[in-house]
């Protein structure tokens, strides 16, 4: 009896947001058992065609091509398009998927990597007595837990910091953040705290010291989203959806109705992107899934169809993992011009963003330089000046577009509210569009329960809320230590491979081949610095990558977390590909520049490399300028005003230090700014005057230089006694 009624006051006040305490305990353990009953039950109904083994991306086209008619054509591969088919597949509805890049290639691969109810819209709907507001962030949180849940090896709690600078914050900000868990109700992951000055600092060391009063801390999830999108995709798959990516929507199909004589929506023609092949694909129903690109497949419908998406850019950068703790990031709530700041830890480096601000849409954004450096601004408030921040530490930078539901005639985007939109066209077209990455299933599911009413399907009820994602079978937080003991692996290599791929992470240490070391015994990596190994790159094949910037960018992280990294990767990369999918000497090199292009625009590798140019302004005092001619002069011995490998490598030799002839290259390569093989001393003071400003960070010819002069300082010269007398 007292559960019911702590049951229905709970109800009266919005699910959970304020009940007795007595109430919400009995109510949380209610939920629980709730959602492990649904778990057991989606688990147990469903069939799973493919059990072991993908099918081909060729098997999957083949099955496109060949179906009669589906029941259910999803256009988009995002996380949204990606849950409509999981949802529909897993309804028993024959479900396929087109998508004309690779999956996640756009807005979902390049958000904040939180999974979040959204703490400012929360303040909105407070202050503004929104109620559409507070249902979207309850809806957020639900689905929050629920993902937490399904991939527990793709994300995990994660706690931010709020840090307070005036008195009278304090208690407004900590009634802000605990009306958030109160909202969050069962689904709460830990219980916000407030923290003094010094706790503060101990947590977050950076921290600017100055007028801090205290923090508050607040848990939000964390994921990698590309792999969380793929992970969605591949689980579709599993269950029997005919999925397929490089496969573009050239136009929809239509059939006249019979009764009511008007033109209906029965599938789509596509194009193989990768062979040129065209075909039709048969639906009754077609869903529109595509993102920032939703008005572009509603117009192929109807020209004459108002646009209802405004697309809005939010840039990111990544800087090293120095600057945040592991373990907690930070939320700055009130930047310079209104925006939210995050500064979070992830994949061992620190990501910080995001911007907010009108853009047009298109496949490939840029990230701006004035968006970078207003986050390094944003930063600098909030670090201690022990920090120097450095736009040189900007290690990548990428731009997403969020395709925001609004008025034709709206201009602000930082007010619109991300809810989504389902809608049905006359023809029968069914949109989804809006919405965030945290509650992709729960707008899937909606969708799909639109499109089943709306062409009649016969379907069985949604069973996506506690599905496990592709992974998360078999996963435990210790499955890690397996893999060394099984397979010889790196702790490192074994811990990211079971954060990433989960249960399957096995399937990856089999295809690892042996170093011929004594340890690891399997595992060469790509990079030195990074815990990604070339047997990967063989996975992300059956992964359906079909690109060299797939591998880079998708499958494994490396090009949002260090564009020189992944840069220096690409040709093994693409050497391994090259191999496993019999591409041409021509392919090769065009994969290369195709993913060497990415990098430079979309990840931000041209604006790293403009900080050092000729028209630089070269700023440097007389003592510096001296100085770094007597350093220049300690390799150019025979003053010809430039230097070069043959130089560098006979001072490295006289002070018995080896480097590799093609590493030597590719170093003074990235000082040779006019490209003609030497470095001229305008160019190495260029590059000293951008270290000093922080434009240039990790600079390997002026560590190399700087490391050189001192040992040749410290030995001085040779006297004469120590030289035989000169005999």
């Amino acid at each position: 009896m007292a559960f019911r009624k702590a049951l229905k006051h709970t109800a009266m006040v919005g699910g959970g947001a304020i009940a007795t305490v007595f109430g919400l305990s009995q109510l949380i353990e209610y939920r629980k058992t709730q959602a492990r009953l649904a778990h057991v039950a989606a688990e147990a109904e469903l069939r799973v065609p493919f059990a072991d083994e993908f099918p081909s991306r060729q098997a999957q086209l083949a099955a496109l091509q060949n179906t009669e008619e589906f029941d259910v054509l999803v256009v988009g591969g995002g996380a949204t398009g990606a849950g409509c088919a999981l949802d529909a597949v897993t309804r028993n509805l024959k479900t396929a998927l087109v998508e004309r890049s690779d999956f996640s290639s756009g807005t979902s691969s390049r958000s904040t990597k939180l999974l979040h109810g959204g703490v400012r819209y929360l303040q909105k709907a407070i202050m503004q007595l929104d109620y559409e507001q507070y249902m979207m962030v309850k809806e957020a949180l639900r689905e929050r837990a629920n993902l937490l849940e399904i991939a527990p090896h793709l994300s995990a709690p994660l706690p931010i910091m709020l840090p307070v600078y005036k008195w009278w914050q304090l208690p407004y900000y900590w009634a802000g953040i605990k009306m958030y868990d109160l909202v969050a109700g069962a689904q709460c992951l830990k219980s916000s705290y407030v923290l003094s000055k010094a706790k503060a600092l101990e947590h977050f060391p950076m921290l600017k010291k100055d007028k801090l009063v205290g923090a508050i801390v607040y848990y939000d999830g964390q994921h990698n989203d590309a792999r969380m999108n793929l992970a969605i995709a591949l689980s579709s798959v599993r269950y029997g959806a005919a999925v397929a990516n490089y496969t573009e929507v050239m136009h929809l199909l239509k059939t006249k109705d019979p009764q009511s004589g008007q033109e209906k929506v029965c599938g789509a023609r596509c194009r193989d992107v990768i062979t040129g092949h065209e075909f039709d694909v048969k639906a009754k129903c077609v869903i529109n899934a595509t993102g920032p690109f939703t008005d572009s497949l509603r117009k192929m419908d109807n020209q004459e169809t108002k646009n209802i998406c405004q697309p809005s850019a939010g840039v990111h950068i990544v800087i090293p993992g120095y600057y945040s703790p592991d373990n907690m990031g930070l939320l700055d709530p009130a930047t310079s011009d209104g925006r939210i700041i995050f500064f979070l830890p992830w994949e061992k480096m620190t990501i910080a963003g995001t911007t907010d601000s009108p853009t047009s849409v298109t496949a490939h954004p840029i990230p701006g330089e004035d968006d970078i450096n207003f986050i390094l601004r944003e930063i600098r408030n909030y670090l201690s000046p022990d920090v120097e921040v450095r736009r040189g530490d900007v290690l990548a930078a990428w731009s997403g577009i969020r395709p925001l539901v609004t008025d034709p005639d709206s201009k602000d985007t930082q007010s619109i509210c991300r809810n989504h939109i389902v809608s049905i066209s006359d023809s029968g077209l069914v949109t989804i569009a809006g919405g965030k990455w945290t509650t992709y299933r729960s707008m899937a599911e909606e969708t799909l329960d639109a499109a089943i009413k709306a062409h009649g399907l016969s379907a069985a009820p949604c069973k996506s809320v506690g599905l496990t994602l592709e992974g998360g079978k078999g996963w435990t937080p210790t499955l890690y230590i397996r893999l060394v003991q099984d397979y010889g692996l790196e702790n490192e290599v074994a811990k990211h491979l079971a954060a990433t791929y989960g249960g399957k992470a096995f399937d990856v240490a089999k295809m690892a081949q042996v170093t011929g070391q004594r340890w690891p015994i399997v595992g060469k990596r790509l990079v030195s610095e990074f815990p990604y190994i070339e047997a990967e790159v063989l996975y992300a094949v059956r992964e359906y990558a079909c690109t060299a910037t797939d591998v880079i960018a998708r499958r494994t992280r490396l090009g949002f977390l260090n564009v020189q990294a992944a840069d220096e990767a690409l040709p093994r990369i693409v050497q391994i590909m090259g191999k496993e999918l019999d591409w041409s000497e021509e392919k090769k090199t065009e994969e290369l520049e195709t993913a060497r292009k990415f990098l430079y625009l979309e990840m931000g590798y041209r604006s790293r490399a403009e900080q050092l140019t000729k028209t630089t302004e070269i700023n440097l005092d007389t003592q510096e300028v001296a100085r770094y001619k007597k350093r220049f002069h300690k390799f150019d011995k025979e003053s010809k005003g430039f230097i070069t490998t043959v130089d560098v490598q006979q001072v490295l030799e006289s002070i018995n230090v080896q480097i590799d002839e093609n590493a030597l290259h590719e170093i003074l390569n990235e000082v040779d700014l006019n490209k003609n093989g030497q470095v001229e001393i305008d160019e190495f003071m260029q590059l000293m005057s951008a270290v000093k400003k922080g434009q240039v960070s990790d600079s390997r010819l002026a560590m190399l230089m700087k490391t050189a002069e001192e040992t040749l300082d410290k030995r001085g010269p040779v006297t004469v006694d120590r030289s035989g007398g000169g005999f």
